[in-house]
């Protein structure tokens, strides 16, 4: 089953083009089993030609908002959503909302997160001043014998 590949515009030459698996995984350096278990998930859905699998401009932009998904930390389920509202009447729209309002929840989670690993860090650097000061009187006070 063929099927045209989502777009906003005339048709193109480059449309038109497919990917294989291996394409696919080695562009986005991610494995074969990756790209099967997204597939899996019905986040992307190439087409099958016995047990071939062809992808199009489609899958390979799907699979490129994924990874980007990832990458941000959302869970699979959010990317999903956030993918899925494309295809919806008014898509880009509700897409657009609904991202914006993902991206200010993760944005608050990272600065959260930024927080912490700066605290973590002011202590770490508290604790490396303690640890050279006390190293440095160890070596200045004489050792006596046992």
């Amino acid at each position: 089953m063929t099927r045209a590949p989502a777009t906003n515009g005339p048709s193109t030459a480059s449309d038109s083009r497919t990917w294989t698996i291996a394409q696919i995984a080695d562009e986005f350096a991610i494995t074969h089993r990756t790209v099967r278990h997204y597939e899996e998930l019905d986040l992307i859905t190439p087409e099958r030609r016995g047990t071939v699998r062809i992808y199009h401009r489609r899958d390979r932009t799907r699979l490129n908002l994924i990874l980007r998904g990832k990458r941000l930390g959302f869970p699979l389920e959010e990317i999903r959503t956030i993918i899925n509202l494309y295809d919806e009447p008014r898509g880009q729209a509700s897409q657009l909302s609904y991202v914006l309002d993902q991206i200010n929840d993760r944005r608050g989670d990272l600065e959260r997160r930024r927080r912490d690993i700066e605290d973590a860090l002011k202590e770490l650097d508290e604790f490396e001043r303690r640890c050279k000061t006390d190293l440095r009187q160890l070596r200045r006070e004489p050792q006596s014998p046992t």
